[in-house]
């Protein structure tokens, strides 16, 4: 079993379009990335604490319907 660990930015958002997302895109504040009609809102840190990860990562799991795992996180290249 996986841990988790902190992830770039960068990271983040790569592994996010391989589940399916678009963007990201411009927002007011934040970037966001778009999902059919959801949006995930992408804070501009350049690198995302495991507490924070966690909550971005519950939230896509949200829209996506499906929990994502330590080890699926980790498996997306």
């Amino acid at each position: 079993m996986s841990q988790w660990s902190p992830c770039k930015r960068k990271d983040f958002i790569r592994k996010l379009r391989r589940l399916g997302f678009d963007g990201p895109y411009s927002g007011s504040k934040h970037q966001f990335l778009v999902f059919e009609d959801h949006r995930l809102t992408v804070p501009s840190n350049a690198e995302y604490s495991v507490p924070q990860l966690r909550m971005m990562l519950r939230e896509a799991g949200d829209i996506l319907d499906n929990d994502i795992t330590a080890d699926e996180w980790n498996n997306l290249k």
